[in-house]
């Protein structure tokens, strides 16, 4: 399970949802179960854990524990409804796990990764979706190809990223990543084309997934699904998701600007419990590399 994915900040997280062992968790991406199985540890017999995740894979590591244990094989964009309609509402903690899990990264035929030349470009988390990375660069109009790589790659010659793609696929259509690479290749700078590819992906990827859309679906439902003192856990691994998310929990919206009561007190149904992020430590760097950019930020419900 482990190989699945190994649990970013595992012990910071959970001593960011405070868990009491007849609490109700809700764990919105499971993965591989690394964070799930830890909840499970800390839960006494009355405990509840609920766990969402749309990808297929995740199935094969759910943990066998029908009295404690839901798994809900849904996107967590909905959550409010689900939790519903289990008589679940309202929680003592939501947790989190913004970050493609390794295995979807290492699994080529997912399309995640830039590593692999001759995967088909693919990159759903949810594999009975229609909308695929190719279908975005084979059929998307230049204009939306460039807000595309603008707004969630953050590329600043997006507009020519695009005119260069559509160019292309008139002559071939691009279905692999050594096709995006092909085609791409003279924008991606010399001893630094890990940051662009890495950019171009996470843009396609966003898109493919809507992954802004249900962030924010989730932190404005997070207010009605939580207790009073409930804590909200949330670990994204980009500027674009933690900007969201640190908007949201500090003024209770998504740009940031606080609204303020008679007396000058901020309106917001969350407290940060932490002032700034919380970052990896040396040493989970060093065990794995791939937590490096990611950000944990905790809040509770007022």
């Amino acid at each position: 399970m482990g190989k699945y994915h190994v649990p970013v900040m595992l012990s910071e997280c959970l001593d960011g949802l405070h868990i009491k062992p007849d609490g109700i968790i809700v764990d919105t991406t499971f993965g591989g179960g690394g964070h799930s199985n830890a909840i499970l540890k800390k839960l006494g017999k009355k405990g509840k854990l609920i766990a969402f995740d749309q990808d297929e894979d995740a199935k094969n590591n759910l943990p066998n524990d029908d009295e404690r244990f839901v798994f809900i094989d849904q996107n967590f964009e909905f959550i409010k409804t689900h939790l519903k309609y289990q008589d679940l509402l309202p929680v003592d903690g939501i947790l989190a796990d913004l970050g493609v899990s390794s295995h979807q990264f290492d699994t080529d035929e997912r399309g995640f990764s830039y590593r692999f030349d001759d995967a088909e470009l693919d990159m759903r988390m949810n594999q009975s979706s229609s909308l695929t990375a190719k279908k975005v660069l084979n059929e998307y109009s230049e204009t939306e190809l460039a807000d595309v790589f603008y707004q969630y790659g953050e590329l600043k010659n997006s507009r020519a990223i695009a005119k260069q793609i559509v160019n292309q696929r008139s002559k071939n259509s691009i279905n692999t990543t050594g096709d995006l690479k092909t085609v791409l290749n003279s924008f991606a700078p010399k001893f630094k084309d890990y940051k662009f590819w890495s950019q171009v992906f996470q843009a396609l990827r966003i898109e493919v997934n809507h992954e802004l859309d249900v962030l924010k679906s989730l932190l404005l439902q997070s207010k009605d699904v939580l207790k009073t003192n409930g804590r909200l856990v949330i670990m994204s691994y980009h500027s674009l998701e933690d900007r969201l998310v640190k908007n949201f929990i500090n003024t209770g919206n998504f740009n940031g600007e606080p609204e303020k009561d008679f007396y000058g007190n901020i309106i917001r149904p969350f407290n940060p419990v932490t002032r700034k992020a919380i970052t990896p430590s040396e040493e989970e760097l060093e065990k794995n590399p791939r937590s490096r950019s990611a950000k944990l930020r905790v809040a509770e419900r007022i």
